[in-house]
């Protein structure tokens, strides 16, 4: 007798990520913290989503708004305290929650004990922790890399001669991870919150973690623009995507798997560079390779066809696809493709094959906010200003009524008086809006194993109208998107509407921005 193992929990799950300074303000500071999010999970349940994942939480000085960590197994004292976490953890498992913490692996804070100690001397135990070079004959830096903030990847240390890489801000030091000491105390890291009861991680930039041992120059970008950023000047194929990176992701999917838990890497690399992250079938890496396809693509469905396609045909054997529309790096869904879009974008994200990723708002149909230039915090925005490259747009409280309901304090970022109207009291039982939408689709999703885990097929693009078929071998679904916004008229097989993105709909065309679930023979 044959036994199929178990579906992993990941698969059929919806995934939302909160940005904890602006997701609930417990205590009137203007930061969102642990206790607000505890207090709004009842939000997320009755949104349907499976799991929460919290960007990061760790002590920080907060030069990258928590990216840069100065104590991996500690709970910052703005969002609150381990008892308040552990709180939190049991809450959410008690609603039948999962909670992913966000691991931030490259690089720690300049102001983590271990920086310092590396610092003070060539000669202390924990120099080789970090990444040190000489400098250039010319006494500049090493090489010609690009810190994805703009400006060199390398900072000079005055008191040692030395500079010490940095892909990102001069406070975030790169750390080693080719030092086996490094390699054995983040994997610890890692245990200490798997042993908590942490159900995952989403790491961080994790196609950063090496860089080539030799340091050579990267080449120049030859399709470099100025609007694109000072650190595309360069491609980064010596300072990012390393061999040696994967296995580390192998060592780290090694222990999640001891947990049954998930891991979720940050990649950014074109699909046949990022399907190297599942790892072959004996050294298995990250459960979920970030799929950024959905951010990425221009907006219509011959592109949007094209990249469904190639992706599930690069697959390998056993990988899980997953997709994602936004988050707190990238603009806004219902910026890039307007608000009716917005919520054809939505039934796509949730009928396609794999494990689905939210950002907070999103639900909301929140736009970009507008941020004051005084307002502004992001070190993306303030280095390279008037590109938008700037994050603060995205991350701005979430309304929750109509009078804001974020915090009783003064915010750390503003709210948009544009997003007062789209709060969560005001949408939550009105049957138009796009929160009431992604509590039907979200519904569906979950009641309907050919949307959840089914297979996917019949990928077409007819104009402006994009279908696709979802099925479990018994039922099938056929999804018909209209990316236009004129009235488009569709041949499918018969069927039923189980769900349109408007009011109620037939199956003979699409209205325009119509989206449509059909149940067919």
């Amino acid at each position: 007798m044959i036994v199929t193992p178990p579906q992993p929990w990941w698969q059929a799950a919806t995934i939302y990520q909160i940005y904890p300074r602006s997701f609930a303000d417990s205590d009137g500071d203007g930061i969102g913290d642990l206790r607000g999010i505890a207090d709004r999970l009842d939000h997320l349940v009755s949104l349907g989503v499976d799991a929460l994942w919290i960007s990061p939480i760790f002590p920080s000085p907060m030069a990258d708004f928590g990216y840069d960590v100065a104590d991996y197994t500690g709970i910052d004292p703005r969002f609150g305290t381990l008892v308040d976490f552990d709180a939190l953890l049991a809450k959410a498992h008690g609603l039948g929650l999962r909670v992913l913490l966000d691991f931030v692996p490259n690089h720690s804070s300049d102001q983590h004990p271990w920086f310092a100690e590396s610092r003070s001397s060539r000669d202390h135990p924990r120099r080789d922790w970090y990444i040190w070079h000489d400098p250039a004959p010319d006494g500049g830096p090493p090489n010609n890399w690009i810190s994805d903030f703009g400006g060199p990847a390398w900072t000079f240390d005055a008191a040692t001669g030395q500079y010490y890489s940095r892909a990102f801000l001069p406070e975030q030091p790169d750390l080693n991870w080719r030092n086996p000491d490094v390699r054995a105390t983040m994997l610890d890291a890692m245990r200490f919150w798997f042993d908590r009861g942490v159900d995952g991680f989403r790491i961080d930039v994790l196609w950063h973690m090496v860089k080539h041992a030799g340091f050579p120059d990267n080449p120049p970008n030859p399709d470099y623009r100025d609007d694109m950023g000072e650190m595309h000047r360069v491609l980064q194929l010596n300072s990012t995507d390393q061999p040696e990176v994967h296995a580390i992701a192998a060592d780290m999917r090694e222990l999640a798997d001891r947990y049954d838990a998930v891991l979720v890497g940050e990649i950014y690399l074109p699909v046949p560079r990022l399907m190297t992250y599942y790892g072959p079938a004996d050294a298995p890496e990250v459960h979920l390779p970030f799929n950024f396809q959905l951010i990425e693509a221009r907006w219509n469905a011959a592109e949007l066809a094209e990249r469904m396609t190639e992706y599930e045909a690069a697959l390998p054997t056993g990988g899980w696809p997953n997709w994602v529309l936004g988050n707190h790096d990238r603009p806004r869904i219902t910026t890039r493709v307007g608000a009716a879009q917005a919520r054809v974008a939505a039934m796509l994200l949730l009928t396609l094959r794999g494990t689905p990723t939210l950002y907070q708002g999103d639900e909301l149909g929140l736009p970009d906010a507008q941020v004051p230039a005084d307002k502004l915090q992001d070190p993306r925005e303030l280095r390279e200003p008037g590109l938008g490259l700037g994050r603060d747009p995205v991350r701005t409280p979430l309304p929750w009524t109509g009078e804001g309901g974020f915090t009783t304090g003064e915010p750390w970022l503003p709210i948009d008086p544009a997003h007062l109207p789209l709060n969560v009291a005001a949408q939550v039982d009105d049957p138009e809006s796009m929160l009431t939408l992604y509590r039907h689709l979200l519904a569906l999703r979950r009641a309907t194993p050919a949307l959840a885990t089914g297979t996917i097929g019949d990928v077409r693009a007819e104009g402006d109208v994009l279908t696709y078929l979802r099925s479990d071998g018994t039922d099938r679904y056929r999804i018909a998107l209209n990316l236009g916004h004129r009235t488009a008229a569709i041949d499918l097989e018969p069927g039923a509407v189980i769900l349109s993105t408007h009011d109620a709909a037939t199956a003979s065309s699409l209205r325009p921005d119509e989206g449509l679930i059909l149940k067919v023979d």
